[in-house]
């Protein structure tokens, strides 16, 4: 049955739902015998051909009938068509680049989660210097009545691991803004950094990334990252990071 089932899920992620309501027909109107020949022109496309072949040989290795094959590709397809509208993921990436995979760059990324908020936006990084645009961004975030909030790491004066004050840089730059620092921590993080680099607005959309908050990792530097909209990922990151807060492991400034 996995065999099976694997390959309809091959099956409904490449073909398009109108294409599988064609298969699910034929397939009613055949059994598993004689199946890779019934279904041998429904697809148009030699990949598409191929998982259809592979259908049709785990079918035979099944007791399932007709009628449940062709209900199961009808519920996958709408399932995995459900699921793709609700969420969405794009590869985000800043540094060089081919011509075979298109991406969108880092800077841009984030300020689309920015300018998106309309209630709230927690931002975490490491450091943070010389992102105008960002900083810009924030402060328009602030004017329209979102409430910015931003974990960063401490300066080594301040028991953090980094050489100057981002914090209270921060605090002059986007001055509406909640500041959180890492200060209190337990035995088992005493030499833990905040090393998360995520942007989350209104539980909606998150930025997932290697950059810091930085010109070089906006411009310069090699940084990977994903942005995701919708779904549950966005929801449980800025649960998460207002328990942080709600639970005082992380504090204000």
């Amino acid at each position: 049955m996995d065999e099976l089932l694997d390959a309809i899920a091959a099956l409904v992620t490449l073909v398009s739902p109108e294409k599988v309501n064609v298969i699910a027909t034929h397939v009613r109107r055949t059994e598993a015998s004689k199946a890779a020949m019934a279904l041998l022109n429904v697809v148009g496309t030699p990949v598409a051909g191929t998982l259809v072949e592979a259908l049709a040989a785990a079918w035979q290795n099944t007791t399932v009938g007709s009628d449940e094959l062709a209900s199961m590709l009808i519920v996958a397809s709408h399932v995995y068509t459900r699921a793709a509208s609700e969420q969405s993921t794009e590869l985000v990436w800043t540094g060089p680049t081919t011509p075979f995979v298109s991406a969108r760059r880092t800077e841009q990324a984030l300020l689309q989660v920015i300018n998106s908020a309309k209630q709230s936006l927690f931002i975490t990084s490491f450091v943070a210097y010389d992102v105008s645009t960002i900083v810009n961004a924030l402060n328009v975030a602030s004017g329209r009545g979102v409430i910015v909030s931003m974990l960063l790491e401490l300066s080594q004066d301040q028991g953090g691991s980094i050489n100057f004050d981002a914090i209270g840089k921060m605090i002059t730059l986007v001055p509406a803004a909640k500041l959180y620092a890492w200060r209190d921590k337990s035995d088992q993080f005493s030499d833990g950094r905040v090393h998360a680099k995520v942007a989350v607005a209104d539980g909606r959309m998150c930025f997932l990334t290697s950059a810091n908050l930085t010109g070089y990792a906006m411009e310069k530097n090699m940084e990977a990252g994903v942005l995701i909209s919708g779904g549950i990922i966005p929801k449980l990151l800025d649960d998460h990071l207002q328990c942080l807060v709600h639970t005082k492991i992380v504090k204000p400034i």
